[in-house]
């Protein structure tokens, strides 16, 4: 389990998670930091959900600051595909049979009865609240569907955003599709790996994802650097004011920290 969340129900902790694989393996210029694009890539960790959790898939981003100022983009696709070990299935009924025990005797402590007559002492309104949250929270390894969180990610020199979602989001369907590709996935991950170059400044280009040509712009020598984020995001986000008191901000040169989950 990551970080001490005991005390939530098996479906709402986290677990540790691991980079299963990175291609390729080593590139000289950009080292592959395991450890720090398994946090980026998963902060929270790995979590499971069963067919009545919403599953949509999520895309975030981030930057990797080096010691010498060089940048690093990852852009992560995280989707929820199912378990098909019966040994982890297994463990999480068990994990939800131990976690119902400690309800129980929760819910037993504080109305001040024994185990022996657990039956007939528990209170009504407890009662009802507890088979409520069970209902609602509960993994039936007979009846329920069991997934796990799992992110593809793309790490680039230049901040492509919209490119890299386009691509990643491509890939997800490709994976998931009934129907295959035209190509081997390997075919996919190798063109945009060796075979798709950088565009060069002041120029767009254009390539092949799985299903649809991407297109990506680079800005020229004289133009403002490569922005693709969305603005609309920000608006929605942080709201008129207070983006206006953030750009404010900027330009009298403060110091500015934003937090969120």
């Amino acid at each position: 389990v990551a970080g001490e969340n005991f005390d939530q129900s098996p479906l709402r902790r986290t677990f540790k998670s691991k980079v299963l694989a990175h291609y390729p393996q080593n590139i000289e210029w950009n080292p592959f930091d395991q450890d720090a694009v398994n946090m980026l890539c998963m902060p929270k960790g790995l979590s499971f959900r069963t067919q009545a959790d919403n599953r949509d898939p999520q895309l975030h981003s981030f930057i990797i600051t080096r010691e010498d100022g060089s940048r690093t983009y990852g852009f992560v696709l995280t989707f929820y595909e199912e378990v098909t070990s019966k040994q982890i299935c297994t463990a999480m009924q068990t994990l939800y049979q131990m976690h119902n025990a400690e309800q129980y005797s929760s819910v037993c402590a504080s109305s001040s009865c024994s185990m022996d007559s657990l039956a007939s002492s528990i209170d009504e309104a407890d009662a009802t609240s507890l088979a409520k949250l069970q209902r609602y929270n509960s993994y039936d390894i007979s009846r329920d569907t069991l997934y796990v969180s799992k992110c593809i990610c793309l790490i680039t020199p230049l901040p492509f955003m919209q490119a890299c979602k386009k691509f990643l989001i491509q890939l997800y369907r490709a994976v998931t599709s009934q129907q295959p590709p035209p190509l081997p996935l390997e075919s996919y991950i190798h063109n945009i790996l060796y075979e798709v170059p950088l565009p060069p400044p002041g120029r767009s280009l254009k390539f092949y994802g799985v299903y649809e040509p991407i297109i990506c712009q680079r800005p020229g020598p004289n133009e403002l650097p490569l922005s693709d984020y969305p603005l609309r995001e920000v608006f929605e986000l942080l709201g008129l004011e207070n983006l206006v008191q953030v750009f404010t901000c900027v330009l009298l040169e403060m110091q500015i920290l934003l937090y969120s989950q």
